[in-house]
């Protein structure tokens, strides 16, 4: 009879695999138990980005052990691609209506949590995040405050741990863009709702934390950023020209003030000019480098083979 009342939306868990041994048990039979207790269809992709510690082999100890097994597939990538890249390879072998994005299998959250972003998915959330009362680390609170203060959403980003999506919301972001440098603030930026759980606790720290480069990228695609500073570097240089006129004009007409007559005014000026100049030369740069990769690069991950266990 329990059967019949569950659920029939196809749901998905994503789990990528770094180097995590002992966590597989604990989090597969918390998340395995609310899954199955509550969906009569589901499945897990495990995104396995060359994991050496072992943890690969203690996701298909426990999936052999299980009674009756979902679909399970092991997605192996062919070169450490990073926790990005792997994740969106992850999702595009995902089929649920419904998709967990689980980073690590770390749980500093209550076991609850996981169903509790399905029932706010199901009440008109179509992006769920789930995140501590404080953030991982100073340098991650330092990039969330930067990023929210020029960004366009108005979805704010912080540390989470894991987060639910529904699969018009991934339609939406694959629409916008064939690949996603930065999962989260593409998500904040697709114009879908989201919502924010918030539990007591701290973040566990992530295999790979997010990198400079990735940071860089998600500050030059999903905020003004770049705009503000090239607009500020344009104030500055326009206050340093009118403070030589002034300048000029001041010492022709005080012959005392006169020193080493236009020295000054000559190198204030080409010094601000090249760092000005040179500045915005790099901002542009890096929006034409990104445009060329998310035009041109369609597949931006290399997969070695996936498994279906069982």
């Amino acid at each position: 009879m329990a059967e019949v009342n569950l659920e029939k939306n196809y749901v998905s868990a994503v789990v990528y695999l770094g180097d995590e041994q002992g966590c597989a048990e604990p989090f597969l039979t918390a998340l395995c138990e609310a899954l199955a207790g509550r969906f009569a269809t589901w499945e897990l992709v495990f995104v396995n980005d060359l994991s050496t510690d072992g943890t690969a082999g203690e996701v298909r100890e426990f999936i052999e052990k299980m009674d009756s097994p979902p679909p399970v597939t092991m997605v192996n990538m062919s070169v450490k691609q990073g926790l990005e890249l792997g994740m969106n390879a992850g999702l595009d072998m995902a089929v649920g209506d419904f998709v967990w994005e689980f980073d690590t299998m770390k749980m500093p959250y209550p076991p609850e949590m996981i169903l509790q972003a399905y029932d706010a998915c199901i009440a008109g959330s179509d992006i769920v995040t789930v995140s501590p009362s404080k953030n991982r680390n100073l340098t991650a609170g330092l990039f969330y405050k930067l990023f929210n203060a020029s960004s366009r959403s108005k979805y704010k980003l912080r540390t989470d741990v894991f987060r639910l999506l529904s699969r018009r919301a991934i339609n939406r972001v694959h629409s916008i863009s064939a690949t996603m440098p930065y999962r989260k603030a593409a998500y904040a930026a697709s114009g879908m709702k989201m919502e924010n759980l918030v539990f007591e606790g701290k973040a566990a720290s992530l295999p790979e934390q997010l990198r400079l480069s990735r940071a860089v990228d998600s500050l030059a695609l999903y905020t003004d950023i770049a705009y503000r500073a090239s607009a500020g570097i344009s104030i500055v240089m326009l206050v340093l020209f009118v403070a030589a006129v002034v300048y000029t004009i001041v010492v022709n007409f005080i012959p005392s003030l006169q020193v080493a007559p236009g020295w000054t005014t000559t190198m204030l000026m080409l010094s601000g000019g090249f760092f000005g100049v040179f500045l915005i030369l790099a901002i542009v740069l890096k929006y034409l480098a990104l445009l060329v990769e998310m035009t041109f690069r369609k597949q931006a991950y290399l997969v070695e083979s996936i498994e279906k266990l069982k």
